[in-house]
């Protein structure tokens, strides 16, 4: 399939956009002007191709949207009509990509449905369309409702790359939902490989040799006991259990998940509880793996449980210091109260006007700042980068925050830093100038830097030194780096992965150069023969 791409602010879009498209001669002015380098691209292209291709065209079914997020259609519906019946497939979006590629924090399944209702009226080609659909029950009543012919599902796709065949088949317990956090997207915005936190095998199909859907069995019967059912925990569990690898999964708390189940009870992360779900679904079918919830193990259950392996999977817990140039330093006196996510996240809430200080740049200062500002506190939100939720922006969801907080009544202040907090008031000081000031506080929640819970795992090593471990021992996920949750079950994967298996440690990746241009072109030159 060849692709006309007439959208998102590229040549042909700029021919369409009267805005933009201030030429005098046959290709501007009019509506019927300003389409004709379009059409004769889609014909000429058709032209090329002949019958070895489709040819696709991607086109915006909104001039913009309108400030209460519903489309305004402007000549888009005219402009449709005069192409609607050349190409083979009509590629529906809209031009604001970064609500088309909203983070799901902002932008909800089917949130696109109100600009693509129109477009299938107006031609006999067969539309494909978008909106970061994941239920299966949702692409279903899109269809059938008549809005399109096609869910075009890149994310979800990344997510589980088998998401059509497991629908075909009616294994929707299976399907590894995409959460929306755009951290695939990140990659791209990085210039890094992608990642994808509920696929941790996206990424590594070619250079590792992941499969999605297949692992390596096992290389012998060991017991592997897993501490902490995290989303690294969870998914070196499920990974090591689809080898066939006997597991004993042991979590202190009453539920499993560790951050995912906290984080997902803050305003708009409800998705990420998929994190979680999916693997226990999955746990649930392996018969080789069992579950011991409230189950808070010392270095010496350990040693007696007799297992072959030992991986602590126990997370992290955010700091109430603050990191400066060189090193952590305290902000507040030891009797002084200051919160962090945890505290919030467990229950614990300030009762009074609180500033967040935010120093992670990700999500969660903002997703505090509006559980608190929901929960009637006033509160401000102070940050030493230049702009809120820095980090956020890689993800395509930092624009957002900004306008998101003020519109809830929180109080936006950038590059400051934290000095101290006596309890009745926060005194700041400006990254640029050094000038400090103060604002009236009695709570203060930090969210800055994270911690390892690594107790059990250093209890551990300290044992080791008085005589060999009978069993191998390694930490993965936040005990070991404290990061995204991407990471987390990257790790828990990893571990599964090469659990028994001999790692070249000069050459672990394959990395022998490819020339995929070259292949293309030879598939096509025999295509066309």
């Amino acid at each position: 399939m060849v692709y006309v791409y007439a959208t998102h602010g590229y040549l042909l879009a700029n021919f369409l956009d009267p805005e933009t498209n201030t030429r005098g001669d046959e290709y501007g002015g009019s509506l019927e002007n300003r389409t004709r380098l379009v059409r004769e691209v889609i014909e000429e292209t058709k032209d090329a191709v002949g019958d070895r291709c489709a040819v696709a065209v991607r086109f915006a079914a909104d001039e913009r949207a309108d400030v209460d997020g519903q489309p305004i259609l402007g000549e888009r519906r005219e402009m449709f009509a005069l192409l609607a019946d050349l190409p083979d497939l009509w590629d529906i979006n809209i031009q604001d990509y970064s609500l088309e590629m909203g983070a799901s924090r902002f932008v909800k399944e089917g949130a696109l449905e109100p600009y693509m209702r129109w477009v299938r009226s107006v031609t006999t080609k067969p539309v494909v369309t978008v909106g970061r659909y994941t239920s299966p029950d949702a692409m279903v009543r899109m269809l059938r409702s008549g809005v399109t012919d096609l869910i075009g599902a890149a994310r979800p796709s990344i997510a589980d790359p088998y998401l059509p065949m497991k629908i075909a088949e009616g294994r929707l317990e299976d399907i590894r939902e995409c959460i929306g956090c755009n951290v695939c997207y990140s990659g791209d915005s990085l210039s890094v490989p992608i990642r994808c936190t509920q696929n941790p095998t996206m990424g590594e199909e070619w250079r590792q040799g992941w499969h999605p859907e297949r692992i390596a069995p096992r290389a012998t019967d060991s017991l592997v006991l897993i501490v902490g059912a995290g989303p690294a925990g969870l998914e070196a569990a499920r990974a090591l259990g689809r080898r066939g690898y006997r597991v004993a999964l042991a979590e202190a708390g009453k539920v499993l998940g560790g951050r995912v189940t906290r984080e997902a009870t803050l305003p708009g992360m409800r998705e990420y509880i998929r994190v979680r779900d999916y693997r226990v679904q999955q746990l649930q079918k392996l018969p080789n793996v069992e579950v011991y919830l409230d189950s808070r193990l010392t270095p010496e259950d350990v040693l007696e449980f007799g297992a072959d392996h030992v991986v602590i999977a126990t997370g992290a817990r955010w700091r109430r210091d603050v990191f400066g140039p060189k090193r952590f330093y305290p902000i507040a006196d030891p009797t002084t109260p200051v919160l962090t996510p945890d505290d919030i996240m467990e229950g614990t809430l300030p009762t009074g006007p609180t500033v967040v200080f935010d120093s992670d740049g990700y999500y969660m200062g903002g997703v505090i700042a509006e559980r608190l500002r929901q929960a009637g506190l006033s509160v401000t939100l102070v940050t030493p980068a230049d702009r809120v939720s820095p980090w956020a922006e890689e993800t395509g969801e930092g624009w957002r925050v900004p306008g998101h907080l003020i519109g809830l009544g929180v109080e936006l202040l950038t590059a400051h830093g934290l000095v101290w907090f006596d309890g009745q008031k926060v005194t700041l000081a400006c990254e640029h100038s050094g000038r400090e000031k103060t604002l009236a506080a009695t709570g203060l929640v930090v969210v800055g830097q994270r911690a390892p819970v690594d107790g059990l795992y250093t209890g551990l090593q300290a044992l080791a030194g008085e005589g060999p471990l009978p069993f191998t021992l390694a930490r993965i996920g936040d005990c070991d780096a404290p990061a995204i949750i991407a990471a987390a079950t990257y790790a828990g994967h990893r571990y599964a992965q090469d659990l028994d298996r001999p790692v070249d440690l000069d050459q672990p990746l394959r990395h022998e150069k490819i020339d995929v241009g070259a292949e293309l072109a030879l598939a096509w030159q025999r295509a066309a023969e």
